[in-house]
């Protein structure tokens, strides 16, 4: 027993804060700011920045169309989510997902579709945005 007592002394006395040395003063806690963080300011209320437009081919025909259209063309979306005045609407099919983004194209105007993503269901890998929406077309 009093063997083990003395095998955690030494462990014990690890814990124990030594005392300050003599005439020096204690060191105050060093602080570091957090790393800055980008801070992005949406532009006044009056102000319209128009959205770049997707030139393929093969999207001529989604490119520009509203959410009405796009669902008329490939049924109901699987995914709609909505930030603000834009929209990301989310087609499925057996072989490819279809990510179309929908920005209004002119101030207070109905958001049309501007940009296209697709990838292959399976796998996520990047496919042919045009092939993917010709094979997802009812």
């Amino acid at each position: 027993m009093r063997s083990s007592i003395l095998l955690l002394l030494p462990l014990l006395a690890a814990c124990a804060t030594a005392p300050a040395g003599h005439g020096s003063a204690p060191q105050p806690a060093v602080r570091t700011a957090p790393p800055p963080q980008e801070v992005r300011t949406a532009p006044s209320s009056g102000a319209f920045r128009a959205p770049r437009i997707m030139k393929l081919p093969g999207l001529e025909g989604v490119i520009g169309k509203n959410e009405t259209a796009l669902a008329n063309m490939f049924g109901a979306p699987r995914l709609t989510v909505k930030e603000g005045d834009a929209r990301k609407l989310q087609f499925v099919g057996q072989a490819c997902v279809l990510d179309i983004y929908l920005y209004p194209l002119e101030p207070r105007g109905e958001p049309g579709a501007t940009y296209v993503d697709a990838r292959r269901a399976s796998d996520g890998l990047d496919v042919d945005r045009a092939a993917c929406v010709a094979a997802l077309k009812r």
